[in-house]
């Protein structure tokens, strides 16, 4: 079955297209921002006061009482991070925020492979035998009832902070969670470290209220920590609502300007990268996988340590450490990758609407990855399986737009209660753990889950598009004008289709595996970028693309950077 590609142009209301304009916005980011579902003029703004109150946040108040007592009594206060990129930066987050406001704070990190994931049991003995009197989780916990319950046994007290979407239990103790039942929260979509942060604000202020700072200690200013914050909401690849946009952008301010920390510019040298330049997609594909990296494959605490440094000749040893991890992991998730596709066809059963994958000597830290590129290469909901050490299967899941991966990772683990031991995630991505023996059942039901909710259409991959551009905007001035605002997930870069006219074409690259070309329209001529292309084009081609800012040594021109195309055929 070869892959459906179809192109659509997204809708625009023109009436927040009007309210947009009339607030001074620029034609082409009204339409833009309008076809985003934006119609409030307040949403244009990234000012840190338009971010929802940390009262609307439930229990966030309560959670900063706890941890204020823990302050003022000088009780050890211990943080149980997760070990991808949001939970390292959350972490930080913790560690720095709580040091500045007085606390007594360690952090511990779970090895994936030696302790799984969350608050165990086990995790409770370990803060226990390290003095902890309160343990905080970020991003993490809400599933963590056993461990919650033996660090209460143990005479500790827990705050769950965390944005996963909680089961059908949840740990007894006070849990902060936008995604928990009854949370009121109008942005479903914090990250973890945007969960600690908004803890820390409410912290803030009830010290500020008890004259916790007027002694020899200095209120911390936590605009500080948003390059963190920044880094950690990008690389969890949550929706960017005007919340999160605000949390990212007032980041990205501080990376470019200089005033970011040392881990964070270590990390953008070792990737060979102008942190002055930094985007949200140079988080994504520059610091994130660096940092993910050392989860994967080793320890998070080496990325946590690079995070805190405050020494930039540390932080650049650090960050060369998790570069050398990045360039392993990528080795490893190369030769799982190519093992797989040695194995399926290229093209899929026409009825297929899954993929399965495992291997006896797959990495378990790099499954969820390797789901990913399956993902889209097939464009199908996909997990990879690794073996772990104790006779199960560890799995990593990817989705597509119209399939809610936990959801059907639910479905699976009610229809067999004994197949699955834990799952968690979200619409797009998933983990479970199941029995050693459970593959071939858990391949045929996880099919047949996502064949109930899917259709034809929800199996074609969509370019969906702003549309066509008109010519006045394909300059370098309007691609600098769309770099200066926050795209991502769930407010994705803008793309345009257009009809070109082929003037010429030529490969590029090391390998030969990319194409420059020349392209027509009105009368004027365009560069353009066919990443991965051996194809030749035609004389008439529809484009899907993106205006970029292409640097090269002293030059700064317009280039087009091709998402998608498709020749055009005479009626």
């Amino acid at each position: 079955m070869s892959l459906r590609k179809k192109i659509a142009t997204r809708t625009v209301n023109p009436q927040y297209v009007n309210t947009l304009m009339q607030s001074g916005a620029n034609p082409l980011i009204a339409q833009l921002y309008a076809a985003r579902a934006v119609f409030s003029a307040d949403e244009l703004s990234d000012q840190l006061n338009l971010l929802i109150p940390y009262q609307r946040l439930s229990y966030c108040e309560v959670a900063a009482e706890r941890i204020a007592q823990s302050i003022e009594q000088q009780e050890k206060i211990l943080i149980i991070a997760d070990y991808d990129a949001d939970g390292a930066t959350a972490c930080s987050v913790g560690m720095k925020g709580l040091g500045a406001m007085g606390a007594v704070v360690d952090f511990f990190v779970p090895n994936r492979f030696e302790h799984g994931y969350g608050l165990t049991p086990e995790l409770a003995d370990i803060a226990a035998e390290k003095g902890a009197k309160l343990i905080i989780t970020v991003d993490n916990g809400i599933s963590s009832c056993e461990g919650v319950a033996r660090a209460k046994a143990l005479g500790m007290d827990v705050v769950v902070t965390d944005h996963h979407v909680a089961g059908r239990y949840v740990p007894d103790c006070i849990i902060v969670n936008p995604n928990q039942q009854g949370c009121d929260f109008p942005s479903k979509n914090l990250a973890g470290v945007g969960v600690i942060f908004y803890v820390l604000m409410a912290l803030r202020v009830l010290l500020r209220g008890r004259g916790w700072f007027s002694g020899s200690l200095k209120e911390p200013n936590l605009g500080d920590l948003l390059d963190l914050v920044a880094v950690g909401t990008v690389a969890d690849v949550v929706p960017l609502d005007h919340n999160n946009r605000i949390l990212v952008s007032q980041g990205l301010k501080r990376i470019r300007s200089g005033k970011t920390r040392a881990g964070i510019q270590a990390l953008f040298q070792v990737a060979r990268f102008d942190f002055h330049k930094a985007q949200p997609v140079d988080i994504g594909f520059k610091v994130a996988p660096r940092l993910n990296a050392a989860g994967r494959l080793d320890d998070m605490s080496v990325g946590i340590a690079c995070l805190l440094s405050d020494n930039l000749e540390t932080a650049q040893q650090l960050a060369n450490e998790l570069n050398q991890l990045n360039q392993t992991r990528q080795e490893i998730e190369q030769d799982m990758l190519q093992n797989i596709l040695g194995e399926f066809p290229d093209t899929l059963p026409e009825n297929q609407t899954t993929l399965t994958a495992y291997r006896d000597d797959f990495h378990q830290g790099v499954v969820g990855i390797v789901a990913s590129r399956l993902k889209d290469k097939f464009y199908r909901p996909t997990f990879v399986f690794a073996p772990d050490d104790n006779g199960d299967l560890r799995g990593s899941g990817r989705s597509i737009e119209g399939v809610h991966l936990r959801d059907v990772v639910d479905a699976v683990a009610k229809k067999y209660p004994d197949l699955i031991s834990k799952f968690g995630g979200h619409a797009m991505a998933a983990g479970l753990t199941m029995r050693g023996d459970g593959l071939v059942i858990f391949q045929a039901a996880f099919e047949e889950a996502v064949r109930d909710v899917v259709n034809k259409e929800i199996l074609s991959q969509t370019f969906l598009t702003d549309g066509s551009l008109k010519t006045e905007y394909l300059t370098l001035e309007c691609a600098q004008m769309l770099n200066s605002q926050v795209w991502g997930q769930g407010f994705p870069q803008p793309t345009f289709c257009d009809d070109f006219i082929l003037l010429r074409q030529e490969f590029i690259g090391k390998d030969k595996q990319h194409k420059k070309a020349w392209l027509r329209k009105d009368h004027h001529e365009f560069e353009a970028v066919f990443w991965r292309c051996a194809d030749e084009l035609p004389d008439e081609i529809r484009v899907v693309y993106r205006p970029v800012v292409n640097e090269w040594g002293n030059r700064v021109d317009l280039q087009l950077y091709v998402e998608h195309w498709e020749e055009v055929l005479p009626f």
